[in-house]
C-alpha cells in the first residue's frame, strides 16, 4: 500500500526591506587629534584657495576699517569728543579700541553666508561622505575668518596711528587686546555658523544677522561713552558683551582698570562656544 505525501506549503519569501542606514562616513570620536588637525588644514587650504579665486570677498576687511575710521572720527569726532572732555584726537584714542572689539561681529557674518552659500552648492553635502571630522568643517572656517579679521585689525590700527592715535600701554597690551578680540571673535561665529545652517538663503542669513549686530553695536560703548544714554539704554550696555569687549580693549591698549572686563569677556565667550558650537556640529550632522 502506497503513501502519498503532500507537500508542506512554503512560507512567500520575503520582500527586501529598506537597505540598512549607510554608516557614518566619520566617527569624530574615533579620529585622533593629529587626523583632526590635518583636516583642518586642508579644509583651510580649500577656503583661503577660494578667497584667492574671489579676491573682491577681501572687500570688506580692506574697506571696513577706512570707512569706519574716517566716517566717525570725522561726523561725530568732534561732538564726541568734546563730551569726553577732549577732542577729535581724544575720540580717536576711544574709537579704535572699540572698533577693535567691532571687527569680530562684523566678519562674523561672513562665516554665517559662506557655511549657508556651501550648503546650496552641495559643498557641504560632500564633505559630510568623506571620513573627516565634523567639526573639523566649521573649524577650518572659523581659523579662516579670524586670519581675515587680523588683516582688518592691522588695517584698523594703521589707519588709527597714520591719523594720530597714541598707545597708552606698551606692545604687549596691544597684542594681548587683539588675541582677547580674536577669542571673542571666534566665540560670536558659532552663533553665525549656526544661523548659516538653519536659515534657507545667505540673504536670511544677512538679514538676521543685521538685526543681531545693529542693537549690540550700537548699544554699547563702542561709539560713545554710555555716560550719555539714557537710563533703560545705560543698563543694556552695562550688560552687553561687546561693551566688555570694548572697554577691555580700550584699557589694555589705552590704560585702566582692565580686569573685570577681561574676565567678563573670557566668561561670554567660553560660554557662548560651549553652547553654540555643539549646537552648529549636530545641525551640520542632520541637516538635510
Amino acid at each position: 500500500m502506497s503513501t502519498t505525501t503532500t507537500p508542506l506549503p512554503t512560507a512567500p519569501a520575503a520582500s527586501p526591506g529598506p537597505p540598512p542606514p549607510k554608516a557614518a562616513a566619520a566617527d569624530e570620536g574615533r579620529i585622533g587629534l593629529r587626523a583632526n588637525l590635518r583636516h583642518v588644514g586642508a579644509l583651510a587650504r580649500r577656503n583661503l584657495l577660494q578667497i584667492k579665486k574671489d579676491p573682491e570677498s577681501m572687500f570688506d576687511v580692506l574697506l571696513m576699517p577706512v570707512i569706519f575710521t574716517l566716517l566717525f572720527v570725522y561726523v561725530f569726532g568732534g561732538s564726541v569728543g568734546g563730551s569726553l572732555g577732549g577732542n577729535r584726537q581724544d575720540y580717536l584714542n576711544y574709537l579704535v579700541p572699540g572698533l577693535m572689539a567691532m571687527m569680530g561681529m562684523n566678519i562674523a557674518m561672513a562665516v554665517g553666508t559662506g557655511v549657508n552659500d556651501d550648503f546650496r552648492k552641495g559643498v557641504m553635502d560632500r564633505f559630510r561622505t568623506m571620513p573627516i571630522a565634523r567639526s573639523s568643517v566649521l573649524v577650518a572656517k572659523i581659523v579662516v575668518e579670524l586670519g581675515r579679521m587680523m588683516v582688518a585689525i592691522l588695517i584698523l590700527l594703521a589707519m588709527g596711528f597714520a591719523l594720530g592715535m597714541t598707545l597708552g600701554t606698551s606692545v604687549l597690551g596691544l597684542l594681548v587686546a587683539v588675541a582677547l578680540s580674536a577669542v571673542f571673535g571666534a566665540a560670536i561665529m558659532w552663533i553665525f555658523i549656526l544661523l548659516g545652517l538653519a536659515m534657507k538663503t545667505a540673504q536670511a542669513v544677512q538679514g538676521m544677522g543685521m538685526l543681531v549686530l545693529m542693537p549690540l553695536q550700537f548699544g554699547s560703548s563702542i561709539f560713545a561713552p554710555p555716560t550719555t544714554m539714557p537710563g533703560w539704554l545705560r543698563t543694556f550696555t552695562d550688560y552687553n558683551p561687546l561693551s566688555n569687549l570694548a572697554d577691555a580693549v580700550r584699557g589694555l591698549m589705552m590704560g585702566g582698570p582692565v580686569a573685570d572686563s577681561v574676565w567678563v569677556t573670557l566668561a561670554w565667550a567660553a560660554g557662548i562656544t560651549l553652547v553654540m558650537a555643539p549646537l552648529a556640529v549636530a545641525k551640520f550632522r542632520k541637516k538635510a
